[in-house]
């Protein structure tokens, strides 16, 4: 059994879902692991991890439509707001989606759904630098 490990830098534009999914696979292809178990973690609590359909746009536009109603930017039930308006949502967000996630890796390739992709979703409204560690153990 072998193991890798490594941090992905990811430049966020502000709030919304980013695509991880090509970087992960040249890194695991680039580790000769072809079958395993793979780890993605974020570092961060205001901004988490989401599998989510990559096809259709109109998905992710429909998933911030629907945090933006839960969890409003602004919400005077927040007292935490040392970072503005928007950091205590970004904690509530992050705390409702994952800041971890696995994979499994079979065959070279990770066992996804047709039209399923790796994201980081950024919760805060500015643009961000984000840190995600990739795990992968196996074969």
């Amino acid at each position: 059994m072998r193991q890798a490990r490594a941090v992905l830098k990811i430049e966020t534009p502000g709030r919304g879902l980013v695509e991880i999914t090509p970087q992960i696979e040249r890194w695991f292809e680039a580790t000769g692991i072809r079958n395993g178990l793979l780890t993605v973690f974020i570092r961060h609590t205001s901004a988490s991890l989401l599998i989510q359909e990559n096809a259709d746009p109109e998905v992710q536009r429909d998933l911030e439509r629907f945090f933006a109603r839960l969890v409003r930017d602004g919400d005077p039930l927040f007292e935490h707001r040392s970072e503005g308006t928007d950091d205590m949502p970004a904690h509530v967000r992050s705390a409702l989606t994952q800041t971890q996630i696995s994979v499994p890796l079979a065959d070279g390739a990770l066992v996804l759904g047709t039209w399923q992709g790796i994201y980081v979703y950024e919760h805060r409204l500015r643009a961000h630098r984000r840190e995600v560690v990739l795990h992968l153990i196996g074969e």
